[in-house]
This record gives structure tokens, sequence and C-alpha cells, in this order.
């Protein structure tokens, strides 16, 4: 009786430390997720505040509530404001799309900027303003239907009775090179007034940002990232493998078609709005997993961590480099490097496609 009452005590001592343990971690995980949301936004009331004149919170709030203030009222109301939404909501979806990506996939270089679905809308939307001079809208709405359609396109060409992510992934990059050759000749045949839109929008660009370009943006977001956030636990189930998720109750074909069709609508949207910014999608993920740790889904802290990027990108690249940059260009900048060292830790580790 002694002995199963000690071993019972010890149990239930273990139980109750593990739960200590598993209820500080979560603390600590939404400290961190909540410490992000609060420089999210933090940096873009800053975006709102500075530029070329800078005006003060008081100001700013103001105009926010529909108050006219000179100067205040068009610099922040009809061009800080949009720019900085949709810097915002473009980092979420890119962010968000990321690391669905790479999770679903089992891979971290599985990003949309790598496998081809971005190249999918440049492509699209490069062939609309060069040859058809198609407006914004349009150019939008087609950049979605072939963004989808290079998705699909992938994962039929990739699928060969059952779904293999190193395919996949392979197939995208090749698909990708197409694309990106479809796009440099459709730039050599330009014209001289059109290759400047062009190469503006391929570049990734918050220039000429307006509530009409951003609302689709905003209310794709709006909808689709809680969609992702309410599949969280199938989608973070599915990093242990397709065979341990199915044993764990996941539906894992529908899970990856929500979760990738999802992915592939925010990538679509964000790159109509303001083309393919890159590397958000691609370093956004790691860089949260490297914050958080292991376990729990990384879906909110990635988007979050793509808002951040894109602000700040945005800031570096309007005032802090001598010269304006489009935000494309900053986030290619410190994407690039972040991708090699990727390559070369994977590399050192063993790891392949």
């Amino acid at each position: 009786m002694d002995y199963s009452s000690s071993e019972s005590q010890r149990a239930m001592s273990l139980s109750h430390q593990l739960k200590r343990q598993r209820a500080s971690r979560n603390s600590r995980r939404w400290l961190i997720v909540a410490a992000l949301g609060v420089v999210t936004l933090g940096i873009f009331a800053f975006s709102l505040m500075w530029g070329e004149v800078f005006y003060g919170p008081a100001q700013v709030l103001k105009v926010l509530s529909g108050q006219q203030v000179p100067g205040a009222s068009y610099s922040v109301g009809v061009l800080r404001l949009p720019r900085a939404v949709m810097g915002l909501t473009a980092g979420l979806a890119f962010g968000a799309a990321g690391v669905i990506f790479q999770t679903v996939l089992r891979n971290q270089l599985a990003s949309p900027d790598i496998i081809g679905i971005s190249s999918g809308a440049s492509a699209a939307g490069v062939i609309c303003i060069v040859f058809f001079g198609m407006s914004q809208s349009a150019v939008s709405a087609i950049s979605l239907c072939a963004s989808l359609a290079v998705a699909l396109l992938i994962y039929l060409v990739a699928y060969r009775g059952g779904f293999s992510a190193t395919r996949l992934i392979l197939t995208g990059i090749g698909i990708a090179a197409m694309l990106n050759s479809l796009v440099s000749y459709s730039l050599s045949k330009a014209d001289s007034w059109d290759l400047p839109t062009a190469t503006r929008w391929l570049t990734g660009s918050l220039n000429g940002a307006t509530w009409d370009r951003a609302m689709p943006l905003i209310v794709t977001t709006v909808v689709l990232i809680p969609l992702l956030v309410a599949n969280a636990r199938n989608v973070d189930l599915m990093r242990l493998g397709n065979d341990s998720a199915v044993g764990l109750g996941v539906a894992t074909n529908r899970t990856r078609v929500i979760a990738i069709i999802a992915a592939v609508a925010l990538i679509a949207v964000a790159t109509a709005a303001c083309g393919p910014i890159a590397f958000v999608a691609f370093v956004s993920g790691p860089i949260a997993a490297r914050i958080l740790g292991s376990g729990g889904s990384l879906i909110i802290p990635s988007a979050l961590i793509g808002g951040l990027i894109v602000l700040i990108a945005d800031l570096i690249g309007q005032y802090f480099l001598g010269t304006r940059y489009p935000v494309g260009v900053v986030t290619g900048a410190f994407g690039a490097p972040f991708l090699i060292y990727l390559l070369i830790r994977s590399n050192r580790a063993g790891v392949t496609l």
C-alpha cells in the first residue's frame, strides 16, 4: 500500500510539474506574440508620423478621428495612411502564407517566392501591363487567377500516385524559372512608357497606395488569416509527417487543400496589390520559429513579423538611404543573405530537399 501510494503521489507530482511547465511556456509564448503586436503597431504609428514633415501623435489622432488639420490631413490621411495599411496587410498576408507553405510541405525552402506562386502573379501582371495596358483592378484579378492556376499546375505535375513535398518544391522551382523567363521576355518587348510601371510593380512597391488598391487586400487578410488560425492545430500537426498526422486524427488531404488555397489567395492578392515583395514570405516563418522555439502554431507570429518587416523596410527605403527605393529592393537586399545562410546551415546539418 505504501509503495502504491508513493508511486501515485510521484505520478501526480510529475503531472503537476508538466502542467506548470506547459502553462509557463504558453504564457511566455503569448507574451512574445503580444510584444510583437505592440512593436508592429508602434512602427505602424511611427510610419504615419514620419516623413518629409513630422507630425506628432496628437495631430495624427486628430486626422484619424476625421478632424481637418492643415497639411496633416493630406499627408497623413491621403498619402501615409493607405500606404501604411497596405504595407501592414501585405506583410501579414506574406508572413502567414509563407509559414503555411513551409509547415505543410515541411521545408523552410518551400516559400511562395521560391516555388513559383509569386512568379505566376508576377508574369500575369507584367503581361497585363505591357501587352494589354489593363487597369490596376484587372491586373489584380488576373494575377489572382494566375497564382491559383500555377499552384494547381505545380500540384498536378508533382503528383505521381501520391503527394511528395520534394517533387512539389522541385517542380515549383522549375516552373518559376520558366515564368521568370516569360517576365524577362515581356519586359524586353515593353514600350518605354510601360516599362517603369511594370518594373516598379515587379520590384514590389507601396508607391501610389490608395484605398481602392488596399481594400481587396484588407478584406482577404481579415477573412483568410482567421480561417488559417482556426485550422492551426491540424496544420501544425502536419510537421510530424503525413502518417503521424493521420494517426492523430488529421484529415491531411483536406487540411492541405484548405491551407494551400488560402495561402495562395493571400499571396496572389498581396502581390496584385503591391507586387512580389521579395523574401517576406520566406523569412517570416524561420524568424518566428527562432524567437518562439518549437511547439505551437506560428501563423500569427509569422504574420506579425511579415507586417513588421514590410513597414520597417518601407521606412528605410523611403527615408534612410539617401534616395528613395521601393520596399522590395530593401527586403531583397536583406533577404538574399538570409537565404544563403539558411542553405549553408542546411548543408552543414546534412539536410536535403
